[in-house]
């Protein structure tokens, strides 16, 4: 299935829009933690943590959902497929394994975050780092292909397709002077 131009551009902007957010809600959450530990007014620092506990893992969690969704769909309706190219592969791998982390690992650190906020340091660090490779993959496209194509039988060998087509047996460019 292929999507067409005006469909892949909307989901696209859809990818791009819900990956903003959950690059925005972790800067967020990232501020509030910061505050939390360099505070030396517990007000404050009860406020930063409790606000951490109304917003950080569900919207954050829909975030990488939406991201997810909008990634599978342009993957498996382009060229590049989700399993096709290997930065696409650990795009969706990386995408993955961040949401499992928002509810195994932020969820529960949120909630004994009010006596060691320090442990929210590891996700306000790591989170933004996989997002930003993320977003690197995306945009360079590096390592290429993660099978090399195999070649159907059925459809020939593509010099002797060439040979056909052209008429000409040979290698090389064809000698001046010689007749098509």
């Amino acid at each position: 299935m292929r999507l067409k131009s005006q469909a892949r551009k909307w989901w696209l902007v859809g990818h791009i829009v819900s990956a903003g957010l959950w690059i925005g809600i972790d800067a967020v959450l990232g501020i509030l933690v910061c505050t939390a530990l360099l505070t030396d007014d517990p007000a404050v620092r009860a406020t930063g943590l409790e606000a951490l506990g109304l917003f950080a893992v569900w919207p954050m969690f829909t975030a990488a959902l939406l991201t997810l969704t909008t990634g599978a769909v342009l993957g498996l309706g382009s060229k590049y497929g989700l399993v096709r190219y290997w930065w696409v592969a650990v795009k969706l791998a990386v995408n993955v394994l961040m949401a499992l982390l928002i509810l195994f690992a932020l969820r529960p650190g949120i909630d004994v975050a009010t006596e060691q906020p320090e442990g929210l340091l590891y996700p306000v660090v790591v989170a933004p780092a996989l997002l930003l490779f993320a977003s690197v993959l995306a945009v360079f496209k590096p390592w290429g292909r993660v099978r090399k194509e195999s070649r159907d039988p059925a459809s020939g060998n593509d010099r002797a397709d060439e040979a056909l087509r052209t008429g000409r047996r040979g290698r090389g460019p064809e000698p001046l002077g010689a007749r098509r």
